[in-house]
């Protein structure tokens, strides 16, 4: 009876409009948030030298693109609701998908639409100063401030826009994700050629490109805990599995939108470090202090480097060497057009597996019922009522640094999955076959693990937190599972009656 009545509420169905240019930008709009702006300062700490940051990037870089390319496949063979969710379940069975999803919800998707949506709020305050308030009311941190309140008001309005439909929701992506990947075009080409640092180029390019650090095994753990920045803002391209159903032709655009979209992003990432390298040293500059006059700006932030960038706000600090003051008001500006379009993406897609759980019957039954516009509403209010709570608590950021060593066991056992179902189903259709298998999904596998051992040495305390997360969610599926059975055996019963 319970079957019967999800059926009828989803009669109608989704609705399949994507392109495969709606599905690019969701792959890029989705990957490309606040972290590029940011996490360069902290992968500098880590490395030191110019030649290893952009390592760091172009390493992360291919991990993403071999592990989009693996996705491909499965995406084809299976296009539908929920993505990577769907992939696990037939893979590995529903617990497996299961975890994934509640991890997801928890803090994976959430976290993620949370952090951007602050980001956007306290990068506002350069232009509305009222958003960096103090707090209004709250305790040990947990509260309601100006810029919680901003980042909420933004998580309402995406979810709002979604909830009337396919075609508002991409329309928003499309857009933004245009002006975001045209906002790094620019800082790559006022940085690299219009106005380099000629200072910054000597350092960085012909005196110092190699640092002072040796390949020691010292380094290379620092080179791994390094990557979980570059990954982190690399992440999020998985997105566009979760809404297969509703491109037009998944099969032929699914891999296509993840080998384009992660690509770009790549090569738009590796660049936009190159411009940063192009206006500041990569470590500070001992004893450099800022001159009198109309350079003292410049001179302080040029001091202190891309790995002492301000609140590690790199973008900000490269823009100030060529624009001075208003470089910081030109760079807020991009970052907001970054994460209000990266929000969107998220919440857009993210509601997806929220709906394929309740059609299992894992989840609360509302989520996988579709509104009059043909998402499934309850899931995009549910998704952005937690996500507003994560605002309020303040903890959103750290949960995400737990999630890393989740989301990457997550990313091994997805792309392990091309292998069995290569064993289970050797004949079963498949309109694109993973680009350099068997060799390129086991390299990402064996990279992916070689991380993840490196960040239980050196992060235990994110990587055993972020593992305890995913395992939170076991006794909930047992729960679930068990009366999802009892449900279909009551069904059962009463068709027998």
């Amino acid at each position: 009876m319970a079957e019967a009545a999800l059926n009828a509420a989803e009669s109608v169905g989704l609705k399949a409009e994507l392109s495969l240019f709606d599905s690019m930008t969701i792959v890029a709009g989705s990957m490309i948030g606040s972290g590029i702006f940011i996490v360069s300062a902290d992968i500098a700490r880590h490395v030191g030298s110019p030649a290893a940051l952009l390592a760091v990037w172009v390493a992360a870089g291919l991990m993403t693109i071999a592990g989009a390319l693996a996705y491909g496949e499965l995406a084809a063979m299976m296009p539908h609701a929920g993505g990577q969710y769907i992939y696990l379940r037939e893979a590995y069975g529903g617990l497996s998908a299961f975890l994934f999803g509640w991890t997801l919800l928890l803090v994976i998707q959430t976290g993620t639409i949370a952090a951007v949506a602050v980001a956007f709020a306290r990068f506002g305050a350069v232009l509305w100063p009222a958003l960096g308030g103090p707090m209004w009311f709250g305790w040990q941190g947990v509260g309601l401030d100006a810029e919680r309140a901003g980042a909420i008001a933004v998580i309402a309005l995406l979810t709002f826009v979604n909830l009337r439909g396919l075609d508002m929701g991409r329309a928003v992506q499309n857009f933004f994700t245009s002006a975001k990947v045209l906002s790094l075009g620019f800082i790559i080409l006022l940085g690299c050629i219009v106005a380099p640092n000629h200072n910054a180029v000597e350092i960085n390019f012909v005196n110092g490109f190699f640092g002072t650090g040796q390949w020691s095994t010292g380094f290379l753990a620092a080179f791994g805990a390094a990557m979980v920045g570059s990954l982190f803002a690399a992440d999020a391209w998985a997105t566009v599995t979760f809404i297969a159903a509703e491109i037009r032709n998944p099969k032929r655009d699914l891999p296509r939108a993840l080998a384009f979209g992660t690509g770009v992003v790549i090569l738009l990432y590796v660049l936009t470090n190159v411009a940063y390298l192009c206006q500041l040293p990569v470590l500070p500059i001992p004893g450099a202090v800022p001159g009198p006059g109309a350079d003292a700006l410049r001179r302080q932030v040029f001091a202190l480097g891309i790995a002492g960038a301000p609140h590690d706000r790199v973008a900000a600090a490269a823009m100030q060497i060529v624009w001075g003051g208003a470089g910081g008001v030109i760079t807020a500006v991009l970052v907001m057009l970054s994460a209000f379009g990266c929000a969107n993406g998220l919440i857009l897609t993210g509601a997806r597996v929220l709906y394929a759980m309740a059609r299992d019957g894992v989840f609360f039954a509302a989520a996988g019922r579709l509104n009059r516009a043909r998402v499934p509403a309850a899931a995009l209010v549910m998704q952005s009522v937690w996500a507003a709570v994560l605002t309020l608590s303040g903890t959103y950021s750290e949960l995400l640094d737990y999630v890393i060593f989740a989301q990457l066991i997550f990313y091994v056992i997805t792309v392990g999955a091309v292998f069995v179902m290569r064993a289970r189903h050797p004949d079963a259709p498949r309109p694109y076959r993973a680009w350099g298998y068997p060799w390129l999904p086991a390299g990402y596998i064996v990279a992916a693990v070689a991380l993840m051992a490196d960040l239980l040495v050196v992060k235990p305390r994110y990587t055993w937190g972020g593992l305890l997360i995913v395992l939170s969610g076991v006794p909930v599926y047992v729960y679930l599972h068990r009366r999802a059975l009892r449900a279909a055996e009551s069904a059962r019963a009463e068709a027998r009656d």
